[in-house]
Order: C-alpha cells, then structure tokens, then sequence
C-alpha cells in the first residue's frame, strides 16, 4: 500500500482558479474524501493525482515517487501511475462482456490469457459477481455496471483507487446500498482510496477523512465526526447537514460573560465561545442543524419558545417548521398526529448544537 500527498497544487481555467495551493496526504490503505459543491475544484485535483490534467504548480507523490511536478518539468502519463479510476459515467462498454468489460487494463497491458482469467474471476467475486463473466454488459443493472467498474480499476492491481461521484447516477436506495458496499470492499482490498463527492451523507460513511473544499482550497479536514461537530467555518456548518439561520445581538451576562441574544425573543440567549472576539452589541449569526432540533409542548421545558408555522408527517416522525421571534427553524417532532399551525411549542436544543459568527466575519 502507498500513500499519495500533493504538495501546493494550484491549476486555473480562464479567469480564476480551480485549485489554490492545496497540501494534503492520503494515507496508505485510507479512505479521503474531497468534499464541497459544484465548482470548487474537488474534481479537478482528483484529475490532477491521475494525469489527466497538468497543474500550473505543485507536485503529486506516491509512496515517495514524484509523479508529477511542475517547477521540475515532471509529468508521469496516466497508464504509468498505477492507478485505477472510476467515473460518474462508468464508461463500460456495451459490445463487451463483463469478463471483457473487466479484462481490458491487462489485455491493454499484453498480460498472458492465464494470468487474465485468474485476475478476472477473483476480482469478480471480490465485487460479488462471480457467474456474470459472460453476461452482455447492457444486461446489467445500474448497480451491477458500477460494480463492473470498480472491479475494472481494481484489475491490474493499482496503488491507488480513484472515484469521481461513481455513485451518482444511481437511485436513492441503490446509492444507499453501494455506499456500504464500497467500504466494506475497500478494506477487504485494501487500496488507498480518494473519493470525490458532493454528498454529506457518502462522504461521512465512506470516508477516514474529509477535506471539505470551497474556492479551490481545503476549508477544514478532519475525520467525518469533527468537521460535522466543530465547523470552523459557516460554509461547513452550512454544507455539513440542513441547517438554519437566525440573526440575535451580542450582549453581556450577569456574570460578564458573552451571550447572542435572539431578536424578538424575551429571554432566549446562547452562550458565546470565549475564545472569539466577540463585541458588545454586534450582529451575530446564529446556526441550528435542524436534526439536532427537537419539538416539545408549550408547557414543558425547554429553551425558546414558537409557533408551528407548518408540519410535515415522515413516517418515523413529523417535520416542522416553527416561527421563532422573526426566525423559522426546523425540528422534529413525535410520530404521531401533527400539531396545527398556530401552535405555542417549545424548542429543545442540546447544548453545543448551536454555533455562532459574527455576521459581518
């Protein structure tokens, strides 16, 4: 197992940058994730670690071998790197097999014919698709094509594994299912894996660690639990789960401490972190994950209270949404016959589920 690290890679297009200074280290037999939106330069690093692009500065190593570098002139061509790719389109051929499908790197390779079949079947049951070698590809499900392509990239043996949003073009359950699927494969093989994706939800299942990225540049990296516990930034806490916004006043406690007042609440406050620099009286932005926000009666405990502006029944609970002093904010409440609008509730938010910035910061 190898591990891969790019040191200051930077690539633009026309007017801007797609990949600003990025350092980061895969380790050997891990799994990261480049996490962000659209646009902000996950996909183009990815291509960057395989070949397919060259960057205006940077280096890119595995297990110490410098594959590219661009103050040395050094540029490895991709079928040098030993590295194997999945795409958001599987690019599996439809005239081929699946035993074809599977076998080309090492036919493009001139392995021998024993050598291919022995590689091919094992791959076949690693991916759990031994007895299709000789179905026709186009017989294949969605998730059986994307099986086909990973057990493609996994072939010839790579050092190093990379996805492109591969589980994108499938459907909500599928997608769920092949998510488990891939890091229950990943550690029987072993590969060091880089993942692309946009999705919170893949990144936080598959991944050991999570670079999130926006403008080109890693904005936070940690393991999925710290960057979805401690944001340091609101576009993580904005990009990690659904959350809401509500705007208070900063303020002083009896005791001088430092509290975020909400407008148009009497009495709602949230204690600020002491190591910001927080002014009295400033704008600040308070931010809620609404999975953490839980729906109780008027007359019990609870920190704010609101009114139901609309409810939605899911099954395992109902989704409402509740106007706080000039907010909306989003909680869960007991399965069950949905409150009406207009009632007077209370929001039950655990401690440390609430994070703050200054509005203008």
């Amino acid at each position: 197992m190898k591990d891969v690290r790019a040191v200051g890679l930077a690539k633009a297009f026309g007017t801007g940058p797609a990949v600003d200074g990025l350092d980061f280290v895969v380790d050997a037999g891990s799994i990261v994730t480049l996490l962000g939106p659209s646009g902000c330069g996950k996909t183009t690093t990815l291509r960057i670690i395989a070949g397919l692009e060259r960057p205006d500065a940077g280096d890119v190593y595995v297990g110490g071998r410098l594959l590219t570098s661009a103050s040395q002139g050094i540029f490895l061509n991709p079928e040098k790197r030993r590295m194997g790719m999945v795409f958001q389109t599987y690019a599996i051929w439809p005239h081929m097999s699946v035993f074809e499908n599977i076998a080309f790197p090492l036919r493009a390779r001139r392995r021998p014919p024993a050598e291919i079949r022995e590689r091919v079947m094992a791959v076949l049951e690693t991916i759990g698709l031994e007895g299709f070698h000789d179905r026709p590809a186009p017989m294949l499900s969605g998730g059986q094509q994307q099986r086909v392509a990973l057990g493609r990239a996994l072939v010839a043996d790579p050092e190093v594994l990379l996805l492109d949003e591969p589980f994108s073009n499938l459907d909500a359950r599928l997608r769920e299912e092949m998510r488990f699927e891939l890091k229950e494969l990943q550690a029987r093989v072993g590969v060091t894996t880089l993942f692309v994706t946009h999705d919170q939800a893949e990144a936080m299942i598959l991944s050991d660690r999570v670079l999130v990225m926006n403008s080109g540049r890693i904005a936070q990296e940690g393991t999925p639990r710290q960057i979805y516990e401690e944001p340091c930034t609101r576009f993580v806490m904005d990009f990690l789960g659904q959350v809401d916004h509500i705007t208070a006043r900063v303020g002083r406690a009896a005791d001088g401490a430092y509290v975020a007042r909400l407008d148009g609440v009497d009495g709602a406050q949230v204690l600020l972190t002491p190591g910001e620099r927080w002014r009295e009286g400033e704008a600040a932005v308070l931010a809620i994950r609404s999975a953490d926000v839980r729906l109780r009666p008027a007359s019990a405990d609870g920190q704010w209270p609101g009114t139901v502006v609309s409810a939605v029944y899911l099954g395992d609970r109902v989704e409402y949404v509740v106007e706080v002093g000039s907010a909306l904010v989003r909680a869960s409440g007991p399965a069950g016959e949905p409150l009406g609008k207009g009632t007077s509730v209370r929001l039950e938010i655990p401690p440390g589920a609430i994070r703050a910035w200054p509005a203008d910061r």
